[in-house]
């Protein structure tokens, strides 16, 4: 006999919801005390569902998934299913159970890997960059989140196509999720095109706000959108993560190199470990093959000699790669020749990543 056949009805019942998972906090609803009842009379499965809020943006979601599970389990002809909203109290509890199993959800013992991109000016495509690599990490199959800390210049909701805003539960915001990347900007929080005007502890708090209040799940990846240039946010975030990995992003033009290095070593000096360069706009691809060098060359490999680290990517200018970030659909979302070098960049990251040997983890065998 199966697992799934044992017990009673009730109890196989719950174990059929038990795979069903809330689609932001992506823990099952069994554990997250949202279903409050579950029972089997006469082969009709009487289900009660308590959103975590009123208005869930996956309400729908959670309601077909349960209807699906209920109806598979044994001994269950028809599904009764009733869906309501948690108390206050009982939304309290699930935000402190949540708190109290990741304190430091980004801290050095994290098993997460975190890339900060980053450039040493603004116009040289480190937020494309960016959003094409989570993209073609979430292809993979990764759990990726990404956080678009250009505070000033925000983008990234704009180039992954994404309008939706984190749901607020309790003191807890779920990050919404757009080609399997979980992502929070401050574009999220202002009304239209609105800009940001703050300094720098402003800037602090908010990036804290962003690694401590958002609940990102259990995260492969976490990418971070840098800022241009070697202010207040570099430095915050070198504060707050520095056992990230730093990927630094340039043109092939010589000033653009010149300046990109300065981001580079600004991570260093906070202990963060620079990884890679990415030159971007390498050249424009003519139909015989050859290539219009419309910024120059040798950018990038003068700044991964300088920095002692290798060049990651070469992405050449591509109608494709522009196109994709402006229709919200990125061009590492499908196989095409534009989006090579985004499987390239990830590829070699995949290399460089840092040996877990004698890392601990984050358990103890004590009893």
């Amino acid at each position: 006999m199966t697992p799934e056949a044992a017990g009673s009805a009730d109890d196989r019942l719950l174990r059929a919801l038990a795979h069903v998972q809330d689609p932001e906090i992506r823990r099952p609803l069994t554990e997250l005390g949202m279903i409050s009842r579950a029972e089997i009379d006469g082969g009709v499965a009487r289900v009660q569902v308590k959103l975590t809020v009123a208005h869930c943006p996956a309400a729908d979601r959670i309601r077909d998934d349960v209807r699906a599970a209920a109806s598979a389990a044994e001994g269950v002809d028809e599904v009764e299913l009733d869906v309501t909203v948690m108390e206050p109290a009982e939304r309290k509890a699930l935000v402190e159970r949540l708190k109290s199993s990741r304190p430091m959800q980004f801290g050095p013992d994290t098993l997460t890997r975190i890339i900060a991109v980053t450039s040493g000016k603004g116009g040289v495509g480190k937020s494309t960059v960016t959003a094409n690599l989570a993209a073609t990490l979430a292809r993979r199959g990764q759990r990726v989140g990404l956080i678009d800390a250009d505070v000033h210049g925000y983008s990234i909701p704009a180039i992954l196509g994404l309008e939706a805003r984190p749901t607020r539960v309790g003191e807890l915001m779920m990050p919404p999720q757009i080609h399997g990347i979980s992502v929070v900007s401050i574009g999220m929080f202002v009304e239209g095109n609105q800009s940001v005007s703050w300094r720098g502890p402003m800037l602090h708090r908010t990036l804290e706000q962003f690694l401590r209040d958002v609940w990102w799940g259990d995260l492969d990846t976490l990418v971070i959108d840098m800022p241009p240039g070697t202010g207040d946010v570099a430095i915050s975030l070198g504060q707050l993560l520095p056992h990230a990995d730093v990927v630094v992003v340039t043109t092939p033009q010589k000033s653009a190199a010149d300046v990109a290095e300065r981001s580079a070593l600004v991570a260093r000096q906070t202990g963060q470990r620079v990884i890679g360069v990415v030159e971007n706009m390498t050249g424009l691809r003519q139909p015989d093959g050859s290539a219009i060098e419309v910024f120059g060359s040798g950018g990038g490999d003068e700044v991964a000699q300088r920095l002692g680290v290798p060049v990651l990517a070469r992405i050449p200018l591509a109608v494709e790669v522009r196109s994709g970030g402006d229709s919200g659909n990125p061009v590492a979302l499908h196989d095409s020749p534009a989006s090579q070098p985004f499987t390239d960049m990830a590829d070699a990251l995949s290399d460089s990543r840092k040996s877990m040997r004698g890392k601990s983890l984050p358990f103890s065998t004590d009893r």
